[in-house]
């Protein structure tokens, strides 16, 4: 089985990498991704949320009417 240089937490073979730097060589998560890209695009994100919520409290709202 060949060393894999983009996934080191797979090898745990490696008595050489320790936790400490094989955070520093992971990838970041999809969630700081994620954050980074909301603050980069801040007033698209925020519109969307108002959207979201906005689309979310209809559908709630049409719900407790029709089964009222």
């Amino acid at each position: 089985m060949s060393k894999s240089p983009s996934y080191p937490h797979l090898n745990n073979h490696s008595s050489e990498s320790t936790p400490a730097t094989q955070v520093a060589t992971d990838k970041p998560s999809y969630v700081k991704l994620a954050m980074r890209n909301m603050v980069r695009k801040r007033g698209t994100s925020l519109q969307h949320f108002a959207l979201t919520i906005t689309g979310l409290l209809a559908v709630l709202v049409g719900l407790a009417y029709l089964t009222r």
